[in-house]
């Protein structure tokens, strides 16, 4: 079991009444993390801290914010085994899962600090003789970020990187799920020796985050908040946001399609459809959850995918290397279970997998999912997936973008052409040609459309998003006035 504890100002300390709540393995129900309970009135000594700290911060120079977070960056790097071992205890995930985690965590760091110098402005042309009118982008203030548990090590450090990069002070609310994963991050940052208050973290117990998610984005201080997360929470946070006036930008639930033209190569499909569908088994925002299939291709494409899927090693990541390790909680098993039930009533044929009456889900594929069957249009985000299959490429579109999300989708198709045709009428933030639909890289303009999100992670993109554009102008000659 682990302790962890908040940090406020540069220093640990426990929840202000003491309170605490526990974080179980989800496979044996053991205490994986003992976390505090923040109150309201902790997460508002957080805010002030970073509120404190900000002045500072933003006025250090590029170069020293940079060294900063390269050093974290190697921080974080360092510790590969210790997010093993928690992401393990936590939610259950592989190693392999989390390792790839630290090691793009650790990119987001790298790519943040070249960032530094990046954040630019324009001059321009004004109407008024001698006045030299520019926009300059500048730090906003204290940003607010909130991350999940699926994939803990990347997405809490993109919550906090770029808005550091950009000169703001960042307080971190970690999951309930996997409160030591987050607590790791914040020591690698503290371990590169960021001055005290520039980054907090908060830990709440489950029954308490509305109240002090709420007393955070309300506060002054707070100019910018970012969450990724279910589509359901990212709607009571955006309200709030909206009620105090606070941008936000929002990643949410998706239900990726995986189009396979007719002219697919069948074996870059199959790979690329098996890490999509069940990478992390299945619980990645941008899990391939639709495989829409050309039925000229599908009979073929099909059965080799199956028997890649029936061989997809699924165990207790604890014990040994697996692909699929414990999905994070039991309701992920009652939820994959009844959309296998539900779609086996309506038609689908069970291809290999099935129910599961613990936390390890087999890699599952339901053939012939129809539009009134659960899978075909509800998120799984579990290792239980639904193949669709089309006449032609009008129809794959339209499936394509039967849904109420736009995260992450691919296409593939050996005419890049046509392909690159289809990609462009998909409604999604994400599109990947012959490759998965689970694909990240630190500098790429991150997020999505329709109900799976707003505004952008990653890059410059990052930066509009973290920083206030100002228009400042210096009038350089005598002004004529009208009056």
């Amino acid at each position: 079991m682990t302790t962890i504890s908040l940090l406020i100002n540069g220093k640990k300390q426990a929840a202000s009444n003491g309170a605490t709540f526990e974080r179980k393995n989800p496979l044996d129900g053991s205490v994986a993390t003992t976390a505090p309970a923040a109150t309201v009135d902790d997460a508002i000594a957080a805010v002030e801290a970073a509120s404190r700290a900000f002045p500072a911060w933003a006025a250090m120079g590029p170069g020293e914010r940079r060294g900063l977070l390269l050093k974290a960056a190697k921080a974080l790097e360092a510790r590969t085994d210790d997010f093993i071992k928690a992401v393990a205890e936590e939610t259950g995930a592989s190693a392999m899962w989390a390792g790839f985690n630290v090691h793009l965590a650790a990119n987001m760091l790298i790519e943040a600090a070249s960032l530094t110098t990046q954040i630019s402005g324009e001059v321009i042309p004004s109407d008024v003789p001698g006045n030299l009118a520019m926009a300059v982008r500048q730090p906003a203030g204290v940003v607010l970020g909130m991350a999940p548990w699926n994939a803990p090590v990347i997405l809490g450090t993109r919550a906090i990187a770029v808005p550091l990069a950009c000169g703001n002070t960042v307080v971190m609310k970690g999951s309930e799920l996997c409160p030591a994963t987050h607590g790791l991050i914040i020591e690698a940052l503290q371990e590169a020796g960021l001055p005290e208050g520039v980054v907090n973290f908060v830990t709440n117990a489950p029954a308490d985050a509305g109240p002090i998610v709420e007393a955070m984005i309300a506060h002054p201080a707070v100019r910018r908040v970012n969450f990724t997360g279910s589509t359901r929470v990212g709607r009571i946070i955006a309200m709030a946001c909206a009620k105090y006036l606070k941008p936000v930008v929002l990643e949410l639930g998706g239900k990726a399609p995986l189009v396979i033209l007719d002219d697919a190569d069948i074996e870059d499909a199959v790979n690329g459809a098996a890490f999509g569908a069940f990478a992390n088994s299945g619980q990645i925002c941008m899990s391939t959850e639709r495989i829409i299939v050309d039925q000229k291709i599908a009979d073929e494409f099909v059965a080799k995918l199956t028997e890649k899927a029936r061989n997809l090693p699924l165990g207790d990541p604890r014990k040994g290397p697996v692909v699929l390790g414990s999905v994070v909680d039991m309701s992920t098993v009652e939820r994959c279970n009844a959309m296998i039930d539900d779609a086996l009533a309506k038609g689908g044929k069970l291809l290999c997998g099935g129910k599961a009456t613990d936390t390890l889900i087999p890699a599952t594929l339901i053939d012939n999912v129809t539009p009134d069957m659960k899978i075909y249009s509800e998120e799984s985000f579990g290792p239980v997936k639904g193949i669709v299959r089309v006449d032609g490429v009008e129809e794959a579109i339209r499936v394509a973008n039967d849904s109420e999300y736009g995260l992450s989708s691919a296409v593939f198709g050996k005419d890049v052409a046509r392909a690159w045709q289809v990609a462009t009428r998909i409604q999604s933030g994400i599109c990947h040609i012959n490759g998965p639909t689970v694909h990240d890289e630190a500098q790429m303009p991150f997020g999505g459309v329709k109900d799976s999100g707003i505004g952008r992670f990653g890059g410059k993109a990052g930066i509009d998003a973290f920083t206030e554009l100002r228009w400042v102008s210096m009038q350089t000659t005598p002004r004529h006035y009208p009056f």
